[in-house]
């Protein structure tokens, strides 16, 4: 049968496609842009026909139907990442949440350990050869696809059309839906000063030649702002925005120093405007990968001079990072930051580096605190820990005593709480700190 042929007879209208759930089934969709915009709407629309079903996902950027009050007994949703969405819903026990590394997502999918009933994602249209790209959000979708006893494709026009292993034959796929819906786009956040003095000392940290991984956000593009300067950097990074595409469009950004995959830029999910969405697509220098290649460490440290940005919530003063809780309240979650610390402190020369403000917005409380707030998740690990960084400096701790951790780290924290994080420092260790 001709692809044509197989593609017309698999196309169905949006109930047909939400009806191919049963009760009791756990249904997948896409990650973050990658998600079923008029599948999952469909869904919540029909919740009354379905009971029990489980609805997973990471990040989810929709209006969030089926995770309003009343929707628990026909949806629960199961967190494998945190989203504004989900946090309501979380903290009122009327969904979960379950930790993992976003490398290790793909794996508990093929092992049997995260199996999918139903997996639904958007794509492009199929070419002439009949294969269409799962897009901006190659991540889980690649295996989910292989693994799922049904997969719905939810074809937009306005998913671009990926590099990579993005590419899924119609005929590995059950059903097709047709959507002319905008993609979710993210606008380029507000940049503070202290964002601002952030991003210099971390760009301070960047040398010619050096392999970026960061996300989204002020603090990345403050960071990118002071590279300007810089040559031959890389990209092999969870994800990218917005804030790269002036590096790209200069030739700051060109991947000539990398060891592995030389000129490309490797990412597992993208997220930004519809600007960076039409510059990826039908872009070759952009090499979409599964999660598990593109976040594995192994993978990551082939890169020398790999140089990895995260952010947090709290830090200690022996250096435990919590980047997705605030005490029992799940805010976040894991996603890559481990897969990539550990990735770059693996690259020969590379450098982990963990930024956040050194308060809160309104100055009530340091987040650089003398333990972890009761109930907290340890994201990275005091032994994982390198470089640390707020607006106040940077503390390098990585092969440093325990007693000169927290000197360090008081250093960077915010005048108005040096004072008392200095008397626990006395406490501790049995001398006067000077501030």
């Amino acid at each position: 049968m001709e692809w044509q042929q197989y593609y017309k007879e698999h196309t169905m209208t949006p109930e047909e496609a939400v009806s191919k759930i049963q009760d009791g089934d756990r249904v997948m969709l896409g990650h973050a842009v990658g998600e079923p915009i008029i599948f999952q709407r469909t869904m919540a629309r029909m919740a009354e026909q379905f009971h029990n079903v489980e609805v997973a996902h990471m990040v989810y950027l929709g209006s969030g139907e089926y995770l309003q009050p009343g929707m628990e007994s026909h949806f629960r949703h199961n967190a494998l990442f945190v989203g504004a969405p989900a946090r309501k819903a979380i903290a009122e026990n009327r969904a979960d949440y379950t930790p993992a590394f976003f490398s290790d997502v793909p794996i508990m999918i093929r092992n049997g350990e995260l199996p999918i009933d139903v997996f639904a994602f958007t794509c492009s249209p199929p070419d002439e050869k009949g294969f269409v790209s799962i897009g901006l959000s190659c991540d889980y979708g690649w295996q989910a696809i292989k693994s799922a006893k049904t997969v719905i494709a939810e074809v937009n026009p306005n998913m671009p059309r990926t590099f990579g292993e993005s590419f899924v034959h119609v005929t590995d796929i059950d059903g097709f839906m047709c959507s002319w819906e905008p993609l979710p786009e993210s606008k380029p956040g507000k940049i503070s000063d202290e964002d601002r003095q952030i991003g210099k000392y971390i760009a301070d940290l960047v040398h010619d030649g050096d392999c970026l991984q960061l996300g989204i956000g002020a603090v990345p593009d403050a960071v990118l702002s002071f590279l300007g300067d810089k040559k031959n950097l890389g990209i092999h990074s969870e994800m990218i925005s917005d804030g790269v595409l002036p590096l790209l469009e200069s030739g700051v950004i060109n991947g000539q120093a990398k060891q592995r995959d030389v000129g490309r830029v490797c990412v597992t999910f993208l997220m930004g405007s519809r600007k960076l969405y039409d510059y990826v697509d039908n872009n070759p220098i952009i090499k979409m990968l599964p999660v598990d290649v593109c976040n594995n460490p192994a993978v990551i440290s082939q890169n020398d001079n790999v140089v990895s940005i995260n952010s947090c919530v709290q830090v200690d003063l022996q250096g435990q990072v919590c980047a997705e809780a605030i005490g029992l309240r799940q805010i976040s979650g894991i996603g890559g930051q481990m897969d990539f610390v550990r990735g770059a402190n693996l690259s020969k020369g590379g450098r982990s580096i963990i930024a956040l403000h050194s308060a809160t917005k309104d100055l009530s409380e340091s987040k650089i605190v003398p333990t972890i707030t009761t109930g907290g998740p340890v994201t990275t690990s005091r032994c994982d820990v390198n470089y640390i960084v707020t607006e106040y400096g940077v503390a390098q701790l990585r092969g440093q005593t325990l007693r000169e951790r927290a000197k360090r780290l008081i250093a960077v924290a915010h005048p108005k709480f040096r004072a008392e994080l200095a008397e626990e420092y006395t406490k501790r260790f049995g001398e006067t700190l000077d501030i």
